[in-house]
């Protein structure tokens, strides 16, 4: 078994299609800022239903920018920028965080843009997280959720490796909806 690290170490990971690195602010803030406003990630990752981004004011821009050069600094969790290798520019990024030491376990969630979408850049920037999660690391778990009305996203992580463990039911009200979230993980007795 790999000896437990924390995830103080920010690795570079490359893939086919991706590259995953630290955040760098200067470079990544603007790709970062249009991800988080895309109407798809905020239906696909808020936990209440939210249609249109909120303004950029002062404070929100401060706690942005001070959450993100800060990123790098955090020994208990892992963020990533995904960069896809056909044009070199950041398109997303991936995190694991809620770590669960003890148990060795954590959580995984991805934010891609609209020119991250549609041609395998997610599933593996997830498999490569999860990859390195469970070897180099030495988790033995590495969970997510993910909304009902977000197939193409359960898609991508069943092809990464993960498995569907459960569904809390009528977790969200979105619109006039209630709507499921369906719970996965990826196990190291699974992993190949």
């Amino acid at each position: 078994m790999t000896a437990i690290a924390t995830f103080a170490d920010k690795p570079t990971l490359v893939g086919e299609k991706v590259l995953l690195r630290p955040v760098r602010p200067e470079e990544d803030l603007p790709m970062l800022r249009a991800t988080i406003d895309d109407p798809d990630v905020l239906r696909y990752t808020s936990d209440s239903y939210t249609p249109v981004a909120p303004g950029w004011d002062e404070a929100r821009e401060r706690h942005f920018v001070d959450w993100y050069t800060t990123r790098n600094d955090q020994p208990d969790r892992l963020d990533l920028i995904v960069v896809d290798r056909a044009t070199g520019r950041g398109v997303g990024e991936v995190v694991l965080n809620e770590w669960d030491e003890p148990n060795r376990a954590c959580n995984l969630r991805i934010a891609l843009g609209p020119d991250g979408r549609d041609r395998g850049l997610g599933t593996e920037a997830v498999r490569l997280l999860t990859g390195h999660a469970l070897r180099a690391l030495g988790l033995n778990r590495v969970s997510l959720s993910v909304y009902a009305f977000n197939p193409r996203a359960r898609r991508a992580y069943e092809k990464a490796g993960f498995k569907v463990e459960g569904v809390r039911r009528q977790v969200l009200r979105h619109a006039d909806e209630w709507i499921d979230d369906i719970d996965m993980a990826a196990l190291a007795e699974d992993w190949t």
